[in-house]
């Protein structure tokens, strides 16, 4: 199963796209690095990502349990390296509920979305490989 879509720089340090589902992001960096702050950071929408996707997972087993929350919240945390790449050393995920729900499921729920379902999360560790073209023509080399 493959996704694909393109990013367009706008300026200074913004870029846009439009996601397959057919939504536009918009991504900036902080003034004082050169952008303008017209967007999110693509460090936060990472974090993001993965409370986004983790979130869904569980809703959805909890559903499969018949077991309906009255409210969910998620408080993440990502610590990251000092040095560049300044990469998330640490993700910590608090999911907070409220309803009648069985400490066991929610549990449970919360395990297999960490340990089997949630793509983004496991998609940190995966391999990137990196192709250029300058003016429409291949480089030579993959990066």
């Amino acid at each position: 199963m493959n996704m694909e879509f393109t990013i367009n720089w706008k300026e200074k340090m913004a870029f846009s796209g439009v996601t397959p589902s057919g939504h536009e992001i918009i991504m900036d960096a902080a003034q004082e690095v050169g952008g303008e702050n017209s967007g999110a950071r693509p460090t936060e929408l990472l974090l993001q990502a993965v409370a986004g996707c983790t979130g869904m997972d569980i809703i959805s087993i909890l559903h499969k349990m018949r077991l309906e929350p009255s409210a969910f919240q998620m408080d993440i945390k990502g610590e990251r390296a000092e040095d560049h790449p300044k990469r998330f050393t640490t993700i910590s995920i608090h999911y907070a509920f409220e309803g009648e729900l069985p400490e066991d499921k929610v549990i449970r729920a919360i395990q297999l979305s960490k340990d089997k379902y949630c793509s983004v999360a496991h998609s940190l560790n995966s391999e990137i490989t990196v192709s250029y073209s300058i003016n429409g023509t291949k480089g030579k080399q993959d990066i």
